[in-house]
């Protein structure tokens, strides 16, 4: 009996990663300096390029090595490995310092919010 293996189908990662992360198509299009529809087109792509994979995954804040052996499976397998049942209790065990988190995100806002007012500010 054999079993069929899924094509390593590295646009369709990135998209989820790019989700499971909540961001936008169009955030991660400026961030990359292409258009929407350019974001769209990789997330179709079963294959990329290897200098755009890693800029891609820079953005998304993981490796290129992240993307390429991205599951689904065990993003769920961490999702339910985390919650441990302590009599009928859930504790979350937290991986990461919310403190980091809060810092990235605003440094990333501030960067936004300072393009938004360069492009505000610029003469017409």
């Amino acid at each position: 009996m054999t079993t069929a293996t899924k094509p390593n189908h590295i646009g369709r990662k990135i998209s989820r990663i790019r989700e499971l992360r909540g961001m936008k198509q169009e955030v991660l299009a400026e961030a990359l300096n292409i258009s929407q529809q350019a974001v769209s087109k990789i997330e179709q792509s079963p294959d990329i390029e290897d200098d755009k994979l890693e800029e891609i995954a820079k953005v998304l804040g993981v490796t290129k090595e992240a993307i390429e052996n991205f599951s689904e499976d065990n993003v769920f397998n961490i999702i339910g490995n985390t919650y441990h049942d302590n009599s009928s209790s859930l504790n979350y065990d937290c991986t990461f310092n919310p403190l980091d988190k809060l810092i990235n995100s605003y440094e990333e806002n501030k960067k936004l919010y300072e393009r938004l007012l360069q492009a505000l500010l610029l003469p017409r």
